[in-house]
């Protein structure tokens, strides 16, 4: 057990320029200056806490006892106390025992922490961010993997419910034992990135990490920051990006975290009405005050800079937007000009992404956000909100009720399936199909699908398809890409054994495949933003069912056919036009007995001929499969 000694004041980390940009809202680098930095003799600490009247901090090297090391407040108005405590160390336990003006008392963690406790304990740990990359080859790289043009096949997942450990209790994996386990699994299945669900410290695991406390800690469930480190670099070396949702627009209520952190709402709004969340029980930013802003755009690089993340999914940037979210007529107040948008908000957001884009061109921030909001996707300076992309919510929501119809009944919802394309080209979108739709009695990917077993899982590979061929990034959310029966548990590990069953391991090889040709073919990722992209063929066969439709890449060589049939019924003679003669190859189709289909296909290709057909010189007369998806390409292109 270390033993602290007394308490200086004449070490101070912040520079008259720090404090000016502090002030400012300005500092996006406050994990360097706030929070427990340890040195050789002992730790520094500093937090923000401008309305209270006394601060210490108490921890393992102290018994625990809040009168030993009181922090001192600065002179310059800033409301940043601070001290140097000698013979404190990395693994040091603490918390800032934390006085106000009004003689509220509470201990409280680091809301600049780099570390903590493992829930339910709830104490933060001196650390450091010392590790070794090997990464260099990636990060050199990263740039044109992360370019709009590129393929984005994105792989989301919990890290604590992908494997676990059945021998021991049930465990999950830690971050050095995922590492090469995903690594290996992601790059086989032909997936770009992985998309983490939040690794940020919280303490309430059924939240699934969208309760944080811990806006600069990893969860120390799974491991230090260095094995999350390891498990980030792991990754990249792999040739897989990372992606990790992050969550700005709230955080819980829980006594040792942000909320009335010095008896003051000093990071949320004071009003209920605008600070506090109805549905979710949880507490709301004060994006207008500087310092708020600063904490938050520091987490955020923190995330980019000192672990490598390749981007951000942000969190329900809806709920941000709007001063009503959630909430009934009266409970809430409307801006200075009587509307419903959360101007503090929309202004953070885009200094955020400006903030983010500036330092790191080569990542993406990516929104979650489920309104019709304009320009989501398009740089501030043109009125957006600077995202690089958008979740497509309304093609997830209308996709999936489509296909959970049974099929006699399709050709009446026809326009779900073509309704989405109107609207494709107003953002950069990413196609989900996420982990909210496969809990809480919405039921699993395949549990969805209408029909028997067979026609079940010809259905999954049909969504699977179409969803690949469509222009937009994917995004694909575990267990999915194997069919697993029950809804996602995060209690539980994914059901690997089902990967024994030809009928699961054929949607897997699937998915497998759809990810070789996505990436291999410029047509179907080089313009998913660019209506020249796609090209209706026929989008009016309601009554079979049936859409066609062209993919193109930036090269006009660069062309495949996509033809879908949404019914059990086999179609033979079924002609579609194409924009040019020859010899079209048939390089994918979702009813291959390699997949588990029934094997009715083309044979490995169709001669086109010299019929008009959809107002084109040249048509092929093709055998489409039930409930199937067949692409085609031109030969020798």
């Amino acid at each position: 057990m270390m033993k602290a000694g007394k308490i200086r004041y004449d070490s101070s980390v912040f520079t008259d320029y720090d404090i000016y940009l502090f002030k400012q809202g300005q500092h996006f680098s406050l994990y360097e200056k706030l929070g427990a930095h340890a040195s050789p003799d002992g730790t520094h600490f500093a937090v923000w806490a401008p309305n209270a009247r006394e601060v210490s901090v108490k921890g393992d090297f102290n018994g625990w006892d809040c009168c030993k090391h009181y922090l001192k407040a600065r002179e310059d108005s800033c409301g940043i106390w601070e001290g140097f405590i000698p013979g404190v160390g990395k693994g040091a336990k603490y918390k800032y025992h934390v006085i106000s003006n009004f003689g509220h008392m509470a201990d409280k963690a680091d809301p600049v922490g780099i570390y903590c406790e493992t829930p339910p304990d709830t104490a933060s740990v001196v650390w450091d961010l010392d590790y070794g990359w090997g990464d260099d080859g990636w990060m050199k790289a990263r740039r044109d993997r992360m370019l709009l043009n590129a393929p984005h096949s994105v792989y989301e997942l919990h890290t604590g419910s992908w494997m676990r450990v059945p021998e021991e209790g049930n465990r999950p994996l830690t971050y050095r034992e995922l590492a090469p386990l995903l690594a290996g699994y992601v790059r086989d299945m032909g997936f770009t990135h992985v998309e983490l669900m939040p690794v940020m410290e919280h303490p309430f695991y059924g939240s699934w990490g969208y309760q944080v406390t811990g806006f600069f800690s990893p969860t120390s469930r799974y491991g230090t920051p260095q094995d999350f480190m390891y498990l980030v670099d792991t990754l990249h070396q792999a040739g897989i990006g990372v992606i990790l949702d992050w969550v700005p627009s709230h955080f819980p209520s829980d006594a040792h975290g942000l909320v009335y952190f010095d008896g003051t709402h000093l990071y949320e709004h004071a009003d209920p009405q605008q600070g506090f969340h109805p549905e979710w029980k949880s507490y709301i930013f004060n994006y207008g005050r500087n310092e708020v802003s600063e904490f938050l755009i520091s987490s955020a690089l923190f995330w980019v800079e000192k672990f490598h993340a390749d981007g951000l999914r942000v969190d329900a940037v809806a709920s941000m937007l709007y001063l009503d979210y959630g909430r009934k007529e009266g409970e809430w107040i409307p801006n200075q000009y009587g509307g419903r948008e959360n101007i503090e908000a929309v202004n953070f957001i885009r200094r955020m992404n400006e903030v983010l884009y500036e330092r790191h061109p080569d990542i993406q921030m990516i929104a979650e956000e489920s309104t019709a909001w304009p320009m989501v996707s398009r740089p501030a300076y043109v009125g957006g909100l600077g995202f690089g992309m958008k979740w497509n919510m309304g093609w997830m929501h209308d996709t999936l009720e489509y296909f959970s119809k049974d099929p006699v009944y399709r050709k009446h919802q026809h326009n779900q399936l073509t309704f989405s394309i109107l609207y494709a080209f107003t953002e950069n979108f990413m196609l989900p199909l996420s982990h909210d739709e496969v809990v809480y009695g919405k039921r699993s990917l395949k549990d969805k699908m209408p029909g028997d077993e067979w026609q079940q899982f010809a259905n999954l590979r049909l969504l699977f398809g179409y969803m690949f061929t469509q222009p937009g990034k994917k995004l694909v959310f575990m267990g999915g890409e194997f069919g697993q029966w029950q809804e996602w548990d995060h209690e539980s590990s994914l059901h690997w054994n089902l990967l024994d069953y030809p009928a699961h391991d054929g949607v897997r090889r699937w998915v497998r495949d759809l990810n070789r040709i996505y990436r291999s073919e410029p047509a179907l990722h080089e313009k998913d933003f660019d209506h020249d992209g796609f090209e209706w063929v026929d989008f009016g066969d309601w009554e079979s069912s049936v859409i066609s439709y062209i993919r193109r890449g930036k090269d006009p060589a660069d062309t495949v056919l996509v033809v879908l049939n949404f019914t059990p019924v086999l179609r033979t003679g079924y002609r579609v036009g194409v924009p040019h003669g020859g010899y079209w190859r048939e390089i994918l189709n979702s009813d291959s007995p390699d997949y588990g289909g029934s094997g009715q296909g083309n044979m490995g290709g169709v001669e086109a001929e010299d019929i008009l057909c959809h107002g084109r010189l040249h048509s092929l007369s093709l055998t489409l499969p039930p409930l199937g998806i067949a692409v085609f390409k031109p030969a020798g292109r």
